[in-house]
């Protein structure tokens, strides 16, 4: 199927401006023929124009501004269609505004919302294209809208919690690996030039120090290749499917930072379930969903496990057990749920009780890592520069 873009006027000689998808030039006239619209130009679209703006990516923030205001538009009466040819006329960001202005076509034409967006999966989540869909059969398209919306900005808030408190301890990292090597390269050559001069044997330490120095002066470069090379290798392992579930596991694990993705994730899981559930999308279909985005392959692994019990007539609580992922309170606040008939209230409580575990988390983490990155960087550091002062400590005792 190809792309075409056309120019028209309808019976009532008004200008009409969209895009179809036909086999050929011919079945498009055919269409609008169909349609009783005069055709005045009708051109194929290049198939890398199409699939740039398919693969056009859409900032978080602007998915949630434009969701609530189309549920707010909707909720007041005014059609999807004119709800749409508003806003695209309205939208900040240009990667939104230009996908929104072709979904507004499709729409005008009469395929489905839902269809419509399923068209631009680097914009819109199978999460998003399936709560649409729900929307859209159940006449409550506004009332979903909103809940998108919602669900949007908890996950836009969770990850900016994760980032900042990853971005402080990478700082002080950078700043820690920039002045060692600077210590190393440009002043402790200078140091080795004087202890030359003065003779004698140097203290153990010095010498480690100086035969670091010149390895590491010597050999940059080569240590700059090899580590980019290491890291190349390393980035492409993590992206075969083996490669992510070592990484995910080894980063629930990891100390201090494992458990704090471990409560995010949790978070996300929940958010998502509860969301859908509570949409009306059906359990299969949700976990398959939520399995997707999860994020963590670990996760991903344990939840698909859990839909495959599913179907074979297992409650949801016994293969999330099985798994030995989830902690034990929200195993347990799942079964309740799954007992009560409330299990999109147990997992909206979950998503809750969660996300406020993560701010406890990095505001823990933060006073936590702040002491010990300045003990390393004193160890360092001081290390570094009483190596240097140990011989003119030795030549000072001499001479007392």
């Amino acid at each position: 199927m190809s792309v075409y873009k056309y120019s028209a006027k309808n019976k009532n000689s008004e200008s009409v401006e969209g895009t179809l998808e036909a086999g050929s030039q011919a079945e498009a006239e055919n269409i609008l023929h169909s349609k009783g619209l005069l055709i005045v130009s009708l051109k194929n679209i290049p198939d890398r124009q199409l699939k740039k703006t398919r693969d056009r990516k859409v900032s978080l923030d602007a998915l949630v501004i434009f969701s609530r205001q189309l549920a707010t538009m909707i909720d007041s009466g005014i059609t999807l269609v004119a709800a749409l040819e508003i806003l695209k006329d309205q939208i900040d960001d240009r990667a939104l505004c230009a996908i929104i202005s072709k979904i507004y076509r499709d729409v005008q034409e009469g395929k489905s919302f839902c269809d419509s967006t399923a068209k631009y999966p680097a914009a819109f989540s199978d999460f998003y294209i399936n709560m649409i869909k729900a929307g859209e059969a159940s006449g409550r398209l506004d009332e979903v809208l909103e809940r998108l919306a919602v669900f949007l900005e908890k996950t836009a808030a969770l990850i900016r919690k994760v980032q900042s408190s990853l971005v402080y301890p990478a700082v002080i990292i950078t700043m820690a690996i920039s002045i060692t090597v600077f210590l190393m390269i440009k002043v402790v050559p200078t140091f080795k030039g004087i202890f030359a001069t003065l003779g004698g044997e140097l203290p153990v330490p010095t010498q480690i120090l100086i035969l670091a120095s010149d390895t590491l002066k010597n050999y940059f470069l080569f240590i700059l290749i090899a580590l980019g090379v290491l890291s190349f290798l390393l980035r492409r392992y993590i992206k075969t499917p083996s490669g992510r579930r070592m990484f995910d596991k080894l980063t629930l694990k990891v100390p201090i930072f494992g458990p704090l993705f471990l409560k995010a994730a949790v978070a996300r899981f929940a958010r998502t379930f509860s969301t859908l559930v509570k949409s009306g999308v059906p359990i299969l279909n949700t976990l398959e969903i939520v399995s997707k985005t999860a994020g963590n392959k670990i996760i991903e692994q344990a939840v698909e496990n859990a839909r495959q019990a599913i179907r074979q007539g297992e409650p949801l609580y016994q293969p999330l057990d099985k798994a030995n992922v989830f902690p034990a309170m929200v195993i347990r606040m799942i079964k309740v749920g799954e007992q009560a008939g409330e299990l999109e209230k147990m997992l909206s409580k979950i998503a809750d009780f969660y996300e406020e575990q993560v701010d406890v988390a990095v505001s823990s983490m933060t006073s936590l890592i702040e002491p010990l990155v300045i003990a390393v960087l004193g160890i360092l550091i001081g290390g570094i520069v009483l190596a240097l002062f140990l011989p003119i400590f030795k030549i000072t005792t001499l001479i007392g």
